[in-house]
């Protein structure tokens, strides 16, 4: 099989004889034009982005944190976070006993107490407003509607 010696100025440059170093009988090679294709972002990828941007714009401060919900499957999940000094000021979500046990409940319930939960520690770490509500992109279900009530937002 015979190879024919080519330079990069041969392949890259001015001469476009690039396929000269191929076996003369697979020289019947057809080259099929690059096609670049446009994706669109799905729903959830959207809604995510758009979590990103927010959250560099939003800081929040021991006085005015961040409070961040997000919502699985199955479950809540809320956190005041206080993202100049990097903490967590309250974490609460519908799998602790404490919540859930006493009596026990379904999901929405115990999104409520959630709520109710914030509250507390709201009233206990002298908040009286936060800096940004971060739903990390979920729309608004059950769990979200039971908890925002308890806390007193409106739904939008």
């Amino acid at each position: 099989m015979a190879v024919a010696k080519f330079k990069a100025c041969d392949f890259f440059g001015l001469n476009s004889k690039c396929l000269e170093f191929l076996p003369l009988q697979n020289r019947n090679i057809f080259v099929k034009p690059l096609v670049v294709e446009a994706k669109a972002n799905t729903r959830i990828e959207s809604a995510k982005i758009r979590n990103r941007r927010m959250l560099k714009k939003s800081n929040g401060t021991p006085r005015r944190p961040r409070l961040s919900v997000f919502c699985s499957e199955k479950q809540l999940y809320a956190m005041l976070v206080d993202d100049r000094n990097k903490k967590c000021l309250f974490y609460g979500c519908t799998l602790r006993k404490s919540i859930r046990d006493d009596p026990t409940c379904t999901t929405v319930e115990a999104a409520k107490r959630v709520g109710e939960e914030l509250v507390k520690a709201c009233v206990d770490l002298d908040i009286n407003e936060i800096s940004y509500y971060d739903r990390n992109g979920f729309a608004h279900g059950e769990r979200m509607q039971a908890f925002e009530i308890s806390y007193g937002f409106l739904p939008r």
